[in-house]
């Protein structure tokens, strides 16, 4: 029982959180506002306890909110004691734009869907985002609700019904209609803001420091970040192996139930996704995770909040995978001054765009201060 209510005292203190840091906000509409309701619920989970914010805290830029979990496995627990997923929250801002899952063969590459895996492909629904929204209520190892009839019940015998009646009254399909309005509020300007730094000066209402201004240029030239992580989403919505090592810490190598290779798991990414519907040949997409926004990379309460990055968490801080996109394949270069550990899927990694990038320590560091710049709350919304 004191698990349980240390999540519903995490999930109070989010919604404050989150009141706190929109109260300039423009005022949501319905739908958004229904949204928003049940992204905060911490009733819409089986037990009750697990909102959405327990893994997307608006605090950080709605990802992990926990800077001990961060520190480790990364992985956050679902609502029943010692399940966990598999991967990393991503970020459930500035995703709206995603397009439907879809192969370029201009670019080459796979486009769109939502999940690092792209499994939220938009296919039923032409909606990616909202696809997304309807999985975690369902899944074991999250919200691990029965089926949509028992979220829908949940949701009509909850304090917001009568909003609930007057979005989805006359809805056919009342889970997609949930499902909508929670893709909705993430689209809203509450929590795809566009309030940072590098927006204000986009405007001509803010000044780069020198340090940002260089890290600007790094970024889009000698770094090629923009080559994936494209403003002013700071992300193309494709696909790529990084060659990010394993964490040894990801307790999903422990869900034996849902993990039966257990420390034998390899997250295959879009590749095993495609795999398992059947798509061939897919081997050239194994070890591929969707690029990530960059906005709110750095977002956190304080300098000494620690966050996890890639979809396994397994850098530790900005500086971390800044150095490794750095020196990924550069002997005896890792944050320790050892070989970095090889790559979790080596089919693959993209070794055309980083690797061995020849920054110095400096650059690094410039990088970083301009990412700092992509965090909302430096100015009100317009």
């Amino acid at each position: 029982m004191l698990k349980l209510n240390k999540k519903i005292c995490l999930c109070i203190a989010v919604m404050f959180l989150a009141s706190v840091g929109t109260m300039t906000a423009a005022a949501l509409n319905d739908t958004e506002q229904l949204g928003k309701n049940l992204f905060f619920d911490t009733n819409l989970s089986t037990p009750p306890g697990q909102a959405c914010a327990a893994c997307h805290g608006p605090e950080v830029g709605y990802t992990g909110p926990d800077p001990k979990i961060n520190a480790h496995g990364a992985v956050y627990e679902g609502a029943v004691n010692g399940r966990f997923g598999n991967r990393k929250p991503p970020s459930a801002a500035y995703a709206g734009d995603s397009p439907l899952l879809h192969y370029d063969s201009g670019q080459g590459t796979w486009i769109g869907g939502m999940f690092w895996d792209g499994r939220a492909t938009g296919w039923t629904l032409g909606d990616p985002l909202a696809e997304q929204a309807m999985g975690p209520f369902l899944n074991p190892l999250e919200q691990n609700n029965l089926d949509a009839a028992a979220v829908i019940t949940k949701v009509v015998n909850g304090p917001y019904n009568d909003l609930y009646n007057v979005v989805c009254g006359s809805a056919t399909d009342k889970y997609e209609c949930i499902a909508r309005a929670i893709a909705a509020y993430e689209r809203s300007s509450e929590v795809s803001a566009f309030t940072s730094k590098y927006d204000a000066v986009q405007e001509g209402k803010a000044t780069f420091t020198t340090k940002e201004a260089n890290g600007l240029a790094l970024f889009e030239g000698k770094g090629n970040c923009a080559n994936c992580h494209v403003p002013p989403l700071f992300t193309d919505f494709t696909y790529d192996n990084l060659g990010v090592p394993r964490n040894l810490e990801n307790p999903f190598y422990n869900e034996l139930k849902y993990n039966p290779m257990g420390s034998a798991w390899i997250d295959e990414g879009l590749g095993g996704f495609l795999k398992s519907i059947g798509y061939s040949p897919n081997a050239t997409e194994l070890g591929k995770m969707k690029v990530p926004t960059l906005r709110n990379v750095d977002k956190r309460p304080n300098n000494g909040f620690k966050k996890a990055y890639a979809h396994n968490g397994y850098f530790k801080s900005l500086e971390e995978i800044v150095h490794f996109y750095n020196t990924r394949d550069v002997p005896g270069a890792d944050w320790n001054g050892k070989p970095w550990p090889s790559a979790e899927v080596p089919e693959n990694v993209n070794t055309a765009e980083l690797g061995n990038l020849g920054l110095t320590k400096q650059e690094e560091k410039n990088i970083v201060a301009f990412l700092g710049t992509l965090s909302d709350g430096y100015r009100s919304r317009p």
